[in-house]
């Protein structure tokens, strides 16, 4: 079942489109690029700022706007990285890589909703100091978003 729903996949108009055209395969590639950098331009200064870097810097202030800033990154990196995924979803689907990748992405997406409905960010985008386990869990966000970065990376070399 799996297989042809991948190869119902590539033969989409979308698919098609971006295997057809250079001009729009690299649009939507830099705007893949951008919305990650827009991702970890944003977690990575808040994360350091919860473990308790930059504490001159006032978490009430860019707690909120960083935190929509990387969830609308994430959000333009899964729209442009599933119509990349798209034009080889075969070829993608058996690469360790990218399996590892979806993986950390799921981790860093669970992570990041479970932290927004705890008490203690509530607290500390109040100006509360962050609880240990806040800490904790942006350290975990840190090393999870590197990571993914990392494998996508990757996922050019297998």
């Amino acid at each position: 079942m799996a297989i042809e729903l991948l190869e119902w996949l590539v033969a989409t108009p979308l698919s098609s489109g971006l295997r057809r055209s250079a001009l729009v395969y690299m649009a939507v590639n830099a705007a893949h690029i951008l919305s990650i950098g827009l991702l970890i331009g944003a977690i990575l200064p808040l994360d350091l700022r919860l473990v308790g870097l930059f504490g001159s810097v006032p978490l009430a202030a860019i707690g909120p706007f960083l935190s929509r800033a990387a969830a609308i990154g994430l959000a333009g990196a899964v729209i442009t990285g599933f119509a990349l995924f798209s034009v080889k979803p075969i070829e993608y689907a058996g690469n360790p890589a990218f399996l590892v990748k979806l993986g950390l992405l799921v981790l860093g997406i669970a992570n990041a909703a479970l932290v927004h409905t705890q008490a203690a960010w509530q607290r500390a985008v109040s100006g509360t100091a962050p609880t240990f386990g806040l800490r904790l869990q942006a350290g975990v966000s840190a090393a999870v978003w590197i990571s993914a970065i990392l494998a996508g990376r990757w996922i050019g070399f297998i």
